[in-house]
């Protein structure tokens, strides 16, 4: 129910009896903005800037009632001399919708302002990194490389900045969203895929910036805020079952050619670890650049580094373990794909006609253009004959978010408006392709980048690039944030590299943190690793014995929860409950609203990680219930205690009153 108040020349809207909206002179709702951009991209890390040539605070406004389509519409006209702008409300599906009208000239940019209380917290805007309450900052919502640390306090970052231009920002993220949810029982979202900033740093509003006028904003009011966030995949999408096949072991990222991949099986299969599938991501070949081993960007299987690998693929799958392999949305210059999308004319362009290649890092790429429909066909087509034809049951669907603002496009389609939309366009060229071959529920892809489309169109998140290190912004605690915040944005789904991936100015993964973010992944709906950008400067999981027997040990207790974890999924694809969740959803308490140090999995597990080096002990609050140690089977209550935590034996508590209690005690 949409409401309105006057009230000492503030006009406040509420919906729900909550107010939503607010607007008085001195702090109009609207604001009208004329800027203008200047945007520089090097190797997909953004530097993106905008001129404010003039603004206009809309003072005045005119509330109007009406009907259309057999619904009550307000509408708020604000102006200021003769310029004006609409906003219509109207209520839908319960739900508050506002619809604007279309920017009068010279303005180019819309400023929307939301009540907002001092006190509130806010989550969300896709995958963020270092902050889970997004309070007290703006967050530019942007699909881009996440960067080098993510910290411009941080030495790793001022190096990346000056040596590559590669530093990221608290802000910088594969995966932004222009949703967010409030602690006062709401989310908002902007339909929009342009360029918008969030700005959650005033005390009194919320302010949003939008370079493209959203097709329209949808604001959600609910009791819990567990219904909120299962409110937003209601409307969005929700992400599907998972194949049964990733619960049964460990995902092992390994490369370097057939012996050397059978050979490294072989070796942990000595020590009973449970091998779901190997990851093979230079299965069509490897390059090597000044960062590192990459890959050829020709998406068809390598024979001279992989022999005999469409034999191996059948005889392993006989065994139980799946073979994985890897692609993205571009092609490397001068080999067979590039040479046939060319001659079909696929590929994004520049103004004067030549083909946009894109610099990756010392090596160039064509951009398959997904506007058009031919382009769109014509991948699919590679996917189903060289991946799923070949006999791979999934990949990772790589990059995404790279789509330059000056490429051409077909149909004369602005790249500045479809840059954030590419990853959802690569998530539905993925999805297609397995459909149409009828593999859904065997083969599984995962991506870094992402947009809304996701959540309807990706079945797996992973949190990207993070370094091989213990950094709050950019390792193994941000994996922690990204998939919280991932959660309250109605993504239920994500993982990432055990171990990191990043391994640049010095930087070497050590075996300490290997296991400790192994038993991270346990306590996650997969568990998968990567050997890292320099395989030899990092520990890896079969660099001794020890380290194979502590991934197995891991792995073992995973597959032990596999179906609380298939209960987990089934949950979030028919529900939209995120698999791993803030305490706060369930646990609806102020202490809990910034937590990102411990999390729920599912309702009835909570676990509480080490995050920093050398430490054996974790402080942890458990909410006021009766939760027993996975491990040592103690009880505790409710409160703050300090929990032992050796290597293998993290501080995960179970709720005693859980349906699966009796498959948590039997975990030894």
């Amino acid at each position: 129910m949409i409401s309105f108040s006057k009230q000492n020349g503030r006009l406040s809207v509420f919906y729900n009896q909550l107010k939503i909206l607010e607007h008085s002179d001195s702090c109009p709702l609207i604001t009208l903005k004329q800027g203008k951009e200047t945007v520089d991209m090097y190797r997909g890390n953004y530097f993106i800037e905008d001129e404010t040539i003039t603004t206009l605070p809309l003072g005045s406004y005119l509330l109007s009632e009406s009907y259309s389509e057999g619904r009550g519409v307000s509408t708020l006209t604000f102006s200021a001399g003769q310029t004006s702008f609409s906003l219509e409300l109207s209520e839908r599906d319960g739900r508050l919708h506002l619809r604007c009208s279309p920017l009068p000239a010279p303005y180019n940019r819309l400023i929307l302002r939301l009540f907002a209380t001092e006190q509130e917290c806010v989550w969300g805007c896709g995958e963020q990194f270092s902050h889970f309450n997004l309070r007290g900052k703006n967050y530019p919502l942007w699909t881009q490389e996440q960067g080098v640390g993510r910290n411009k306090q941080t030495e790793i970052t001022r190096t990346a900045d000056r040596l590559d231009r590669a530093g990221g920002d608290y802000h910088t993220t594969f995966y932004p969203q222009p949703t967010f949810v409030s602690s006062r029982c709401y989310f908002v979202h902007a339909d929009t895929y342009g360029y918008a900033d969030f700005d959650f740093s005033n005390p009194g509003c919320h302010q949003l910036e939008f370079w493209d006028v959203p097709a329209g904003i949808v604001i959600s009011v609910k009791p819990t805020l567990l219904e909120v966030v299962q409110d937003i995949s209601r409307l969005l999408g929700r992400q599907q079952y998972l194949p049964s096949w990733v619960y049964d072991g460990i995902i092992l990222g390994m490369q370097g050619g057939t012996q050397t991949c059978l050979e490294k099986l072989r070796r942990v299969q000595a020590s009973s670890m449970k091998v779901a599938a190997l990851w093979l991501q230079d299965w069509e070949g490897e390059k090597y650049t000044s960062f590192g081993k990459r890959l050829r960007w020709n998406w068809q299987w390598d024979r001279q580094l992989y022999p005999g690998l469409d034999r191996e693929i059948v005889r392993l799958r006989e065994e139980g373990v799946r073979v994985l392999g890897y692609i993205n949305p571009y092609v490397l210059v001068d080999h067979p794909l590039y040479e046939e999308a060319l001659r079909l004319d696929l590929l994004g362009k520049r103004e004067d006609g030549s083909v946009y290649l894109v610099d990756f890092g010392e090596f160039d790429a064509a951009i398959v253009d997904f506007t058009k429909p031919e382009a769109v066909a014509w991948y699919k087509e590679v996917i189903k004959r060289e991946l799923i034809g070949f006999g791979l049951s999934g990949w990772m669907a790589d990059f995404g978010e790279y789509l330059p603002t000056d490429v051409v496009l077909a149909g004369g389609k602005d790249a500045m408006l479809e840059h954030n939309r590419w990853p959802g366009y690569w998530a539905e060229v993925n999805k297609a392709a397995i459909e149409e071959c009828g593999k859904s529920d065997e083969i599984l892809f995962f991506m870094r980048a992402g947009c809304v489309q996701s959540l309807a169109s990706c079945p797996m998140m992973w949190a990207g690039d993070q370094n091989v290190d213990w950094s709050e912004d950019d390792g193994l605690p941000s994996v922690l944030t990204a998939t919280l915040s991932l959660a309250m944005s109605g993504m239920g789904l994500n993982h990432s590299d055990i171990g990191g991936y990043t391994t640049l100015y010095g930087m070497k993964r050590s075996k300490e943190l290997l296991i400790r973010w192994a038993e991270q992944a346990a306590f996650s709906p997969l568990m998968r690793t990567h050997e890292g950008n320099r395989p030899k400067d990092n520990w890896q999981f079969d660099s001794d014995q020890e380290t194979i027997e502590a991934i197995a040990r891991m792995t073992d207790v995973h597959v032990q929860l596999k179906p609380y974890l298939m209960h987990l999924v089934a949950e979030n694809a028919d529900q939209g409950i995120p698999v791993i969740r803030p305490i706060f959803l369930h646990y609806e308490l102020e202490s809990f609203m910034s937590v990102k140090d411990s999390y729920l999995l599912g309702r009835d597990l909570l676990v509480a990680l080490v995050l920093e080096a050398g430490a054996n002990s974790v402080v942890v609050t458990l909410p006021d219930d009766e939760w027993v140690h996975l491990f040592t089977k103690v009880e505790y209550r409710g409160g703050r205690h300090c929990i032992e935590a050796p290597l293998l034996r993290p501080a995960v508590f179970y709720r005693k009153q859980s349906s699966f209690a009796s498959l948590f005690s039997s975990i030894q």
